[in-house]
């Protein structure tokens, strides 16, 4: 699950070649790195595969869209050079300020922001917006 933010960069890489690459990192005592390989795709709102997977999340006024990964490889490896965190709790900054703007405020946020990445590639919501 996905939420709107300055940029959309996973959306339009899935589109150039489907390609996705997950990675979870271990901060604590025993280091250790995983990865997910895989192909890529997004469900928008008014994909009907949005009713089979969006009951899976919490759905904010701010999700974009969910990304799912068929994943095709698996890897682990040492994870040495990753340092040690503490949780220190969860951010409600981009919830107050997805709240401050208002349905129609993301709306406009997502035209400038999220349908064309920094590369000039064409996001999924930038099709949608040309249909």
């Amino acid at each position: 699950m996905d939420l709107v933010s300055s940029g959309n960069e996973t959306s339009a890489h899935t589109l150039e070649n489907g390609r996705i690459t997950i990675m979870f990192c271990s901060y604590g005592e025993k280091p250790q790195i995983f990865r997910l390989y895989g192909k890529g795709r997004v469900i928008l709102r008014d994909n009907p595969d949005w009713k089979i997977y969006a009951p899976h999340f919490e759905i904010y006024p701010s999700t974009r869209q969910i990304i799912i990964v068929d994943v095709e490889l698996t890897q682990t490896s040492c994870g040495f050079g990753v340092p040690m965190y503490d949780f220190r709790g969860h951010r409600d900054i981009h919830f107050d300020w997805a709240k401050g703007k208002g349905e129609d405020g993301l709306k406009e946020y997502i035209k400038k922001k999220n349908l064309i990445i920094l590369y000039g590639l064409k996001t999924d919501l930038d099709i949608k917006e040309k249909l």
